[in-house]
């Protein structure tokens, strides 16, 4: 700029016109300091440093700033003596006699990248040099406005301070306006935005006149967006634009983030007047960046809520294996399975701290699979796509070419031969399965709690190449499973005039076999026997962990039923797939607060004991009676249909029993590798490498492992579990993201999270009365309701309604005393839904707003069948009183 600096050694200096600490600067002119020093054309300029502010007061104006008396210190304060001398010596240095000035605030806070303070400090333009310190005084008072002082109150902010004061040079210019390097009201980030006006810009940013408007995006194509209709000619020419969306582009890659910069232009020769960053940015995804789907509908079963780094990179590197094995079993090439490597590693993700599923990288998948191209539209119902694939997929069928097809054809009729052998040989698959898991989980010759850091992780890494990767059976199970019950569900409305849609829920059930519903009967044996002695009840219902334990002792077959339950179902627990939950094995106290509140109701009511259960029993026929009655009827006449319906059903049954079962075996994979984990966390924490042994889960599976090979990127795993810890535990404190939501780009930028439903919503709910879900198993029930959102401190009143968001098996010890299941969450082949059929409980799952609808007393009338759940007022509710009344439909 060719500026001089006489005044650079004067003590006590106030006058700036070069690079100097931000403090002296302001936020604006130091930003103009480093893009001086980058080579960028700006009007000569200087800074007023904000000590020169406390060199003008006087002991009475100091006094009138303390009691906040601003007008009257303003009134009588004057620029004098060497302030003023240093000033007019930098007028004189930098600028020429007859050059007219900007006068501009410059506080520190001021074009920061989180608020721009804009228009909170007064600014003067086109001021006569003897007119400065005059002006200076004015933009110090402005830092005690009531303007800014209630900014700085509505956005939570300290007082900024007294400002220093840029004195520039004012650009008498043909044309001038602003420019974003990004554009702030969409988010793209490729596409600046150009605002021009005749003469100065200070009319644009008023608003006192309109601006010819311009985007360039990347590829510096113009698009003209408002012209201005005071000129019949354009204000800049083509050149001019690209030249101005340069410097803005420029300006970003200098400051390493978007820019909002103001511009001139005199005599053809461009300046840059100012630049700060764009503020509106953060939470404004770019809507060119990749577009994703994220849905939990289906996972929240296995991880509702929270979860931690160590058990979601562990479940994403499960995801990744098990769906690589799932398209190799479906005959994808080698090649394109590497060809999607980005979809496999990322068909689930984390936001906020819960896992939600990538739904288009599901259908990318899904479009692998050979016979998508001629068959799409029948393997989306299949799937039950409902979104619009995505953009890649679409182009890739769209470019399908006839020879394409054909080897896709002949792909699909590989694969169904293919599909045909793993139907054929499923059953041998499951026992070869289950002969590997038993090996695979065998205690290892060395016990866990003995063995070295490298002998866990070793002993993880067998796992890992046995069972994890190696998850076939499973996958050909749920495979089938699908199939078999979607054409099962078919069936039962085409040809048995199912209008309903249940039937086939009934047909399935009750069929035994099932594990999942082991723990219920076990549940009921060890509280039958509790019955017996009011004295263990109490303990049961009141005692600590180890006082009800001892108390078990005192009934040998109680204890014998006690520890073979935790023998085979220890691992079960609330949220048991993720790594971080206690099991059974580390707190029983839910297992036994359910036995006693059993007991408790055993005891006092005689009639519902297992003598009564079953002559009620043998008296009515079941669900899946009646639903078997009902297919025998329709179908008398048509014996073809009739066998080829039985065919379908008994694979049905089987499929969806086998998929409960080897579900129940992942629990034992998952309860030895939280073991693991927890044995690794008791290593690092001796090595005084963890502050608690149950901090390992906030460490990711890679820094796990990769500690004790020399992997690991950082070893500071207490700085890292401490970062993480604040971050989950803001997530705990936020509101969730929505079920289902989509993010342009990275989720941590675009996710608003939905509110609960406003009053006024649950108000319409309660008037109307009525809520509808999904049936899962038959029966009407018009009881209380019992609303749980905490099993571990929750005892459910028997004969009562359990409603909660979500279920896992860990909830399984609450449904023996419930007389309905309610849940807002969940599917026909949710857990829930299977173990209600399986123990004939009547349950409703995927209820819209179920947890704001209704409240813990409330009285309501639910069907099993149909879905259909009527909140009664408490009049309606009273004629049943005590138990619930049921009835089967």
């Amino acid at each position: 700029m060719g500026q001089s600096d006489a005044t650079e050694h004067c003590q006590d200096q106030i006058i700036y016109s070069h690079s100097a600490p931000i403090t002296e600067l302001g936020g604006k002119a130091f930003a103009l300091a480093q893009l001086s020093q980058a080579g960028f054309e700006i009007p000569a300029w200087f800074v007023v440093s904000p000590r020169a502010f406390e060199r003008c007061l006087q002991e009475e104006q100091r006094s009138l700033l303390q009691a906040k008396n601003f007008a009257q210190l303003f009134a009588s304060l004057q620029i004098e003596g060497d302030v003023r001398e240093q000033i007019q010596l930098a007028l004189r240095q930098v600028f020429q006699p007859d050059d007219l000035v900007a006068v501009r605030s410059s506080a520190i806070a001021e074009d920061g990248s989180a608020h721009s303070f804009a228009g909170q400090f007064e600014s003067y333009l086109c001021v006569r040099q003897d007119n400065v310190c005059d002006r200076i005084l004015d933009v110090w008072q402005s830092a005690f406005s009531d303007r800014l002082l209630s900014y700085c109150q509505e956005h939570h902010l300290p007082h900024p301070g007294v400002p220093a004061v840029l004195i520039q040079k004012m650009v008498a210019a043909d044309v001038a306006g602003v420019a974003f390097s990004a554009n702030p009201v969409t988010g793209q980030r490729g596409m600046v935005v150009v605002s021009a006006v005749a003469g100065l810009g200070d009319r644009l940013v008023s608003g006192e006149t309109d601006a010819e408007t311009y985007h360039v995006d990347r590829g510096n194509t113009i698009t003209c967006i408002s012209p201005t209709s005071e000129h019949s000619t354009p204000l800049l020419r083509a050149a001019q634009i690209h030249a101005i969306a340069h410097l803005a582009r420029r300006a970003e890659r200098h400051c390493h983030r978007p820019q909002d910069i103001e511009w001139a232009i005199q005599d053809d020769q461009l300046y840059l007047l100012q630049s700060r960053p764009i503020t509106t940015l953060e939470h404004l995804p770019d809507p060119d960046s990749t577009f994703t789907i994220w849905d939990n509908s289906n996972i929240a079963e296995s991880y509702g809520g929270i979860t931690t780094p160590l058990t979601y990179t562990f479940a994403r590197g499960a995801y990744e294996a098990v769906y690589r094995q799932f398209c190799r079993m479906m005959g994808v090439s080698e090649r394109a399975i590497a060809q999607q490597e980005q979809t496999f590693r990322c068909m689930i993700g984390l936001v906020r701290g819960r896992i939600y599923y990538n739904l288009l990288n599901w259908y990318r998948v899904l479009a692998l699979l050979p016979g998508f191209t001629v068959n799409r539209r029948f393997m989306e119902q299949m799937m039950g796509v409902r979104e619009e694939l995505p953009a890649d997929v679409v182009a890739q069928l769209a470019q399908a070419s006839l020879g394409d097809k054909l080897r896709d054809s002949l792909h699909l009729v590989s694969t169904i031969l293919g599909l045909l052998k793993n139907y054929a040989t499923l059953p041998r698959q499951i026992r070869r399965f289950y002969q590997r898991l038993d090996q695979a989980l065998s205690l290892p010759p060395t016990a866990l709690e003995t063995m070295r850091l490298d002998e866990l992780v070793q002993h993880y890494h067998d796992l890992e190449r046995q069972l994890l990767t190696r998850w076939d059976a499973p996958l050909v199970n749920d495979f089938f499973a699908m199939i078999f019950y979607g054409v099962l569900r078919t069936l039962t409305t085409r040809w048995c005039g199912d209008v309903e849609g249940t039937l086939q829920n009934d047909l399935i059930s009750g069929a035994g076999g099932m594990v999942s519903a082991e723990p219920a009967q076990r549940l009921r044996q060890m509280a039958h026997l509790a019955a017996t002695s009011p004295t263990l009840i109490q303990e049961l219902l009141e005692g600590t962990r180890w006082e009800m334990e001892r108390a078990i002792a005192t009934v040998p077959e109680l204890q014998r039923l006690y520890c073979d339950y935790l023998e085979k179902f220890g691992d079960r627990c609330l949220e048991e797939l993720k790594l971080e939950s206690p099991t059974l094995h580390d707190d029983p106290t839910l297992l036994l607060r359910s036995v006693g509140s059993l007991a408790q109701s055993i005891a006092s009511t005689p009639t519902m004991g297992p003598h009564r259960e079953k002559v009620a029993f043998e008296a009515d026929p079941s669900p899946r009676q009646r639903a078997e009655e009902k297919v025998h009827h329709a179908l008398r006449h048509s014996p073809l249909r009739r066998w080829i319906f039985g065919w379908v059903l008994n694979n049905a049954r089987a499929r969806v029993r086998d998929r409960e079962n080897l579900r129940f075996e992942r629990t034992r994979v998952f309860g030895r590798v939280r073991r693991i984990m927890v044995e690794i966390g008791d290593r690092l924490f001796a090595q005084n490498k963890l502050q608690h042994p149950r901090d390992i889960f906030y460490l990711t599976l890679d820094e796990v492992l990769g500690y004790c090979d020399g992997t690991t990127a950082a070893t500071d795993f207490p700085g890292l579990v401490s970062v993480r810890k604040a971050e989950f535990e803001r997530y705990h404190h936020q509101l969730a993201p929505p079920n289902r939501f989509s993010t342009h780009g990275s989720p941590a930028a675009g996710i608003t999270a939905v509110a609960a439903p406003t009053s006024a919503e649950q108000i319409w709910v309660r008037q109307a009365g009525t809520l509808q879900g999904t049936g899962c198993c038959p029966g009407t029930v018009r009881a209380t309701v019992q609303v749980i959102t905490d099993p571990n401190q929750a005892v459910l009143q028997p004969g009562s309604i359990l409603v909660a968001e979500r279920t896992d098996p860990g909830w399984i010890m609450l449904f023996p005393a419930a007389a309905g299941i309610l849940v807002e969450r969940g599917s026909l082949l949710s857990h829930a839904a299977i173990v209600a059929r399986e123990m004939n409980i009547p349950a409703i799952v995927s209820v819209p707003h179920l947890m704001h609808s209704v409240k813990d007393g409330d009285w309501v009338e639910m069907d099993g069948r149909t879905g259909m759940i009527r909140i009664l007022e408490p009049e309606d509710g009273a004629i049943a009183i005590g138990n619930a009344e049921t009835k089967e439909v």
